[in-house]
């Protein structure tokens, strides 16, 4: 009898879709595989409107749940083998409609089963999936693998990159700029994670399966890292209360500080982050031995409160 897995998915771009078929894609036939993906009421198409993007973060930084669309019955009803979670990080947390789906009663289908993460993102996603495993563990599910794919260009263009098709919908090269998001020859190579995951499912190892997916390239972690995702997941934490002060989503009370909230990220990201890459340079060489236990920690699947 085949194993069944369920791809469950939020992807804004398309993009997370391609690296999960990649990774299925050489045991599509060897598997009974669905698909079904996490759909909000209302959309949100790419590219962004500026002020929409940044108007999102505070209720993303909060996981003030939005209205999504139910799963199909058949989801819901079948008994799952395994199941692939597909999701991206907005503003360090996980993205709007992945909390939404965590906090929904559609939840409770994960509720016993193994759960394989899949992340692809710009370069910044522990603190989203500490609050997915902070989930899993509320409603009974049981991670067994996490699979991280990232930008791999300098942060500076990457930056550039996401904002051209972010804001225009440009994912190719264009001038000097590369193409924006996980490179294509990684996308390509998630396909190397199929027949492991499949493997470990049919033999009843899946216990050992995120030792295996390591060993494969799974997760690349750089502790410096660390440091800047927790100093911007606490400046977060604060604009988003700041900014929910004066409203709810597009409430025009709230635009003055959505606005200042703007200026001020991309006076961070273009003026003041060299100066934060050098500060965390060496903070990184006075904590250097707990940091590396930070990263095997991030690679792992366990959840201890408190990591941010």
């Amino acid at each position: 009898m085949k194993q069944r897995i369920l791809v469950l998915y939020y992807s804004q771009s398309g993009q997370l879709r391609d690296i999960i078929d990649n990774i299925t894609a050489d045991i599509s036939t060897r598997a009974d595989i669905d698909y079904a993906q996490i759909e909000p009421v209302v959309s949100y198409p790419l590219p962004w409107k500026a002020s929409k993007f940044f108007d999102t973060m505070p209720e993303t930084v909060q996981h003030i749940p939005i209205a999504l669309k139910p799963l199909p019955a058949e989801v819901m009803n079948k008994d799952y083998d395994l199941v692939i979670f597909g999701y991206q990080s907005w503003f360090l947390n996980p993205s709007l409609p992945i909390s939404s789906f965590l906090q929904s009663e559609d939840a409770r289908m994960l509720k016993g089963k193994n759960v394989l993460t899949v992340i692809g993102c710009r370069n910044m996603w522990l603190h989203g999936q500490e609050n997915v495993k902070e989930y899993f563990l509320k409603i009974g599910a049981k991670p067994v693998g996490n699979i991280v794919l990232t930008d791999t260009n300098p942060n500076l263009i990457s930056v550039l990159t996401i904002i051209r098709w972010s804001f225009k919908g440009r994912k190719e090269a264009s001038g000097l700029l590369p193409a924006a998001g996980v490179q294509e020859h990684d996308i390509k190579r998630a396909s190397r994670f199929g027949v492991p995951i499949l493997r470990h499912l049919e033999e009843n190892k899946l216990d050992e399966l995120q030792k295996e997916l390591l060993m494969l390239g799974g997760i690349h972690l750089k502790p410096g890292l660390i440091i800047l995702e927790k100093r911007g997941v606490k400046n977060f934490r604060k604009w988003s209360k700041f900014i929910r002060e004066k409203g709810g989503p597009g409430a025009p009370e709230r635009q003055g500080r959505v606005t200042m909230f703007k200026r001020l990220l991309i006076v961070a990201i273009f003026i003041l982050s060299p100066i934060s890459s050098l500060t965390a340079f060496i903070q990184l060489q006075l904590q250097r031995r707990s940091l590396l236990r930070d990263v095997e920690y991030f690679k792992g699947l366990d959840y201890e409160p408190g990591k941010f």
